[in-house]
Order: C-alpha cells, then structure tokens, then sequence
C-alpha cells in the first residue's frame, strides 16, 4: 500500500490525549515546534481531531480557561484518510493541512501522511532529478492527442513522465508536462517543437534541468 509506505506511523507521532488541559497542550507544542499535533482518545487509538497552536494562544488573549480539556478546541475531526483509501483522496483532502490522518482498517490511528512527502512524492513523480528537459505542451483538447504527442516525441527520446492539465475549460485548452529521459541535445528539443508545431501542437516552454 502506497498510503503505507508514506505514513509515518504512530509511534513516530507525537500526540495527545484527549483528556490534556489546553495548558499542557500549549507547552508541548512550544516544546516540540509543531503547529498542530493529534489528539486521541484514552485507549490512544481513536482519532479526535487536531489542536492547533493558534487556536489556543487565541483563545488565550481572549481570557478563556486554559485547564479546559483539548477536546474544547479540537479541529479537523473528519479530515482523515485509511491505509485503503484512494491515494487521490488524499489531495482532496490534504489542502491547506501540514497532514492529513491515516486510520487503519480497524479505524484506529495508524499515523500521518504529511504535506511535504507528497510534495517529494510529485518532485520524484516528475523526474526532476533524472531528466534532461521538461517541455509543457498546449493540445486543443481533442481525443487522441495524448497519444500522438508522446508517439510523436518517442521517436526522438523516452518520455520518463507526463502531467496533463486542464488549464482553460471553455476552450478545452490542454496543457501537458513531460520529462525528457537523460541525454537529450538542446538540438534534439528544438527538432521536437518543430515536429510538434507541424501537428499543430504547441511547445510553450522548454526548461533545462541543469542549467536553468
């Protein structure tokens, strides 16, 4: 499981249980630097949300009880994902968190899947470290056009990945990032976009890997 191997799992998590006072809480995130950590439930297995820093120190400036129990500012008690769950749910859900839960099939917390790693996890997916140039192409849209830009493009060098987007929904206006394998001449590029531009395809921006 991909969800899995990206966790970092519970006993690498630091959490708090839902019985701890908002003062303890705010000590311990000052204590370990994170904005927010999970809090769990007495058994240390049920999810119950997230407690952010700023939200204590808010309520804090507003004279509110600090020995009141987390649960009294909790956030974040549906945004969880499981060790099953569609890996694109979790760009879905992620958004604007620094993690996003992972509960096991018992729904116990396994863990937390954190924004950076899937940050990391694109970098890799694009090949950034790998390829020679990466070239965003415009399509018109149209059924086919996937596959006639790469069998285009594979005559001259391998694709090692490809994005597609969808960046004008009223003209259908495509746009497509692909990473040219190792190797490949500026030269190689230039003769690329000419072929391409014959088929009425666009090159709107070649980058160099290693020297832009």
């Amino acid at each position: 499981m991909l969800i899995k191997q990206l966790s970092v799992p519970k006993s690498s998590v630091t959490t708090i249980s839902e019985e701890t006072t908002l003062e303890d809480a705010i000590q311990l995130l000052e204590d370990t630097g994170f904005r927010c950590v999970p809090v769990l439930d007495k058994s240390g297995k049920i999810f119950r949300g997230n407690i952010y820093k700023m939200h204590i120190y808010r309520h804090k400036a507003n004279g509110g009880d600090m020995s009141l129990p987390v649960t009294h500012l909790l956030k974040n008690a549906t945004k969880y994902v499981h060790l099953s769950s569609s890996f694109f749910k979790i760009f879905f859900m992620i958004k604007d968190l620094p993690y996003i839960t992972v509960l096991d099939d018992n729904n116990h917390f396994y863990g937390i899947l954190t924004h950076s790693t899937l940050i990391d996890l694109l970098q890799q997916s694009w090949s950034l470290d790998q390829g020679s140039f990466v070239l965003t192409i415009a399509s018109p849209g149209e059924k086919g056009d996937l596959a006639n830009i790469s069998k285009l493009i594979n005559r001259h060098c391998s694709i090692m990945s490809c994005i597609t987007l969808d960046v004008q929904r009223e003209n259908m206006l495509r746009r497509m990032i692909m990473t040219l394998e190792p190797g490949v001449t500026r030269k190689t590029v230039d003769e690329i976009s000419r072929v391409l531009d014959k088929k009425g395809y666009k090159v709107v921006q070649v980058e160099d890997l290693h020297n832009d």
